[in-house]
């Protein structure tokens, strides 16, 4: 998806959920300042173009459901944690750093690709974590993108991984680990709201399938 099909999606969640397009239009320029892209588009799209991929969601069900797990490996920012304790090293991971970063930049120092998003919430959590990143990393906003920092569609974690093994031609997209009707509970987090994302995160994937 480029920005031109995702911005009117993008109009929509920003009513829905009042946030303001200027704080991530200043979130994208911050993290772009401080640590650009060091992966380009082409080298993703020699990773996922033609294969299958797997994305790795962090329901109570992926334990249940990793044995499924094959080609392309992205996970959605906390999977990471689980994949890992089953010593599953992912190809890619997505993350907006508020899950066990600590696991993440393990993840990135070991070979994982990390695709980080920055929005007006987690200016705090770039500040702090964006230095700590030794491996490759791409920067993405929901806003629109500039100065090294990309936009392939996707409001969570998880539709943002689909997003972009769609954008880059991957053969055969898996869901592993994916509930959108009862998010994992998370200490700080309003429940109500993540059930909202969610819906939004399962509208966004099932756009994307019918497209293909």
């Amino acid at each position: 998806m480029d920005w031109e099909e995702w911005k009117p999606i993008y109009k929509k969640i920003l009513e829905e959920f009042g946030y303001e397009e200027e704080e991530d239009i200043k979130a994208a320029k911050i993290a772009g300042e401080m640590a650009t892209s060091n992966i380009s588009p082409a080298e993703l799209r020699k990773i996922i173009h033609g294969r299958d991929v797997s994305i790795c969601g962090a329901g109570e069900n992926l334990v249940e459901e990793i044995d499924g797990i094959k080609g392309v490996i992205i996970a959605a920012d906390e999977a990471t944690s689980l994949l890992l304790s089953h010593n599953i090293l992912p190809h890619m991971i997505t993350t907006d750093l508020d899950g066990n970063v600590e696991d993440i930049l393990r993840a990135n120092e070991m070979g994982s690709i990390v695709i980080i998003h920055a929005h007006g919430d987690n200016v705090k959590a770039l500040t702090k974590y964006l230095p700590l990143f030794k491996g490759k990393i791409m920067l993405t906003t929901q806003a629109e993108p500039s100065g090294g920092v990309y936009n392939f569609g996707g409001f969570t974690d998880g539709d943002r991984a689909y997003c972009i093994a769609a954008h880059f031609g991957a053969k055969k997209i898996k869901l592993i680990g994916f509930d959108f009707e009862k998010p994992r509970e998370k200490e700080g987090k309003n429940a109500e709201i993540k059930i909202k994302k969610l819906q939004w995160a399962k509208k966004i994937i099932e756009y994307e399938r019918v497209k293909k």
